[in-house]
């Protein structure tokens, strides 16, 4: 008998990842989400930056060494439309609006068949991108700063979940967080340094 877990979509929201994982049918993951409210995004005390949530039950936190201009790399990220193109598990991204980012822009993307919205909380040109926000009893918040070296730009990228859904099975959305922020990273360089 298989006792393991199946692997959850790597790129998939903190709410649909915990629901499946726990096998949770909608109506029970808005019965969870009603009972539990998400905590909003906070800020760093004296400062305008938008952190994670220090007290999620899951937090990860990964960088890498990226072989390619500061612009190249920023540029790549921060296209949300065009992830499909070098993150194998988006389908599609729409967003609400046009441009640049910025604070407040909205983009709906498709994941291995899970829908998921996301709102720009703070846009650093060339420095630092956070989104996240809640859904269905989970909120997520996630950073990325980028900063130049000698040898490239170094990426780092941190994430948190809380609620409800994940601190029924931590482990589980621990794991799905890992693998998802360390193959987005991975996904990203070798597409930086390809277009280099």
């Amino acid at each position: 008998m298989n006792h393991s877990v199946p692997q959850p979509p790597r790129w998939a929201s903190a709410a649909l990842v915990t629901a499946l994982a726990l096998g949770l049918s909608a109506g029970q993951l808005a019965t969870t989400a009603a009972a539990h409210p998400v905590r909003p995004p906070v800020t760093a005390q004296g400062s305008q930056d938008t952190v994670i949530d220090r007290h999620a039950p899951v937090i990860t936190r990964d960088d890498i060494l990226i072989h390619a201009s500061l612009k190249k790399v920023w540029d790549i990220q921060t296209d949300v439309e065009n992830w499909p193109s070098w993150q194998p598990d988006v389908n599609s991204v729409q967003r609400d609006d046009s441009g640049r980012l910025k604070p407040g822009s909205v983009f709906r993307w498709h994941v291995q068949g899970l829908d998921v919205t996301s709102t720009v909380k703070q846009v650093k040109p060339l420095r630092r991108l956070v989104w996240g926000g809640p859904a269905n009893g989970i909120t997520a918040v996630h950073v990325w700063t980028f900063t130049p070296t000698l040898h490239g730009v170094l990426v780092h990228t941190e994430e948190s979940w809380a609620g409800a859904p994940v601190e029924a099975n931590i482990p589980y959305a621990q794991g799905a967080l890992d693998a998802s922020l360390r193959g987005w990273l991975e996904n990203l360089k070798r597409t930086a340094e390809a277009r280099s």
